[in-house]
C-alpha cells in the first residue's frame, strides 16, 4: 500500500480566527497521527482540511492515495437499508464487493437489511466506519471516531486501524477521548 500524508505551514481560519498556524507534520506507510487538544481548537477543521474539503489559508497539504473520512456525518440515506446506503458509496469508490465483508467487520451484518434511521448512535458510528473501510483507501481521516461507543466496539475500532496500518495505511485521528494508537505521533492544538 503506497500512502503519504503531509501538511507543510498550513494555517486555519474558521470564523474570523486563526484555528491553528505553520501547522506541519507528515504521515509515511504503517504511520498515525493523534490529533489532541479541547474542543473548538481545530481538530475536525484540521481533519476536513487533509480530506480537501476545507483550504488553508495558509501553507499546503500534500499526499499519496485516496483518503477515506469518518466524520460527524455518516453520510447514509437515513430511508436506504443500511447495506444499500454503503453500496452508494462503495461503488463510487470502486469497491461495490466490500460492503458485506465491512459490515461483519465492524459486527452488523446482522441488520444489513435494517433501514439507516432506525439504527442506534453506536451502530450509525460504526456504519460510517464501514464506509470507511469498504473504500479501500490507504489514508484514513477519523474525526471523534469513539464518539457514541461502547467498549468493545471502541476495541473493534482499534483492531481494524492496527490492521490498516500494519499493512502499510495511514490513519490520522482527531480525538478527545482515549483510543489506542501505539507509535503514534502526536499532534496537538
Amino acid at each position: 500500500m503506497s500512502a503519504s500524508l503531509a501538511f507543510e505551514d498550513v494555517t486555519c481560519l474558521r470564523g474570523g480566527r486563526i484555528l491553528f498556524e505553520a501547522l506541519g507534520f507528515a504521515l509515511g506507510p504503517g504511520e498515525a497521527g493523534l490529533v489532541l487538544g479541547p474542543n473548538g481548537v481545530g481538530k475536525s477543521s484540521l481533519i476536513r482540511i487533509a480530506a480537501g474539503l476545507l483550504a488553508p489559508l495558509g501553507g499546503r497539504v500534500t499526499g499519496e492515495g485516496a483518503r477515506a473520512l469518518l466524520s460527524e456525518a455518516a453520510a447514509l440515506d437515513s430511508e436506504r437499508t443500511l447495506a444499500v446506503a454503503l453500496g452508494f458509496w462503495a461503488r463510487l469508490d470502486a469497491h461495490g464487493d466490500a460492503v458485506s465483508e465491512a459490515l461483519a467487520a465492524v459486527g452488523l451484518r446482522d441488520i444489513a437489511d435494517v433501514p439507516v434511521r432506525l439504527l442506534s448512535t453506536g451502530q450509525r458510528r460504526r456504519a460510517a466506519f464501514a464506509r470507511v473501510l469498504a473504500s479501500a483507501a490507504p489514508v484514513w481521516l477519523l474525526d471523534e471516531p469513539g464518539n457514541g461507543l461502547d467498549t468493545a466496539s471502541l476495541a473493534m475500532l482499534e483492531a481494524r486501524i492496527a490492521v490498516h496500518r500494519a499493512a502499510g495505511g495511514i490513519v490520522l485521528v482527531a480525538t478527545h477521548q482515549p483510543i489506542a494508537l501505539p507509535g503514534a505521533q502526536e499532534i496537538r492544538l
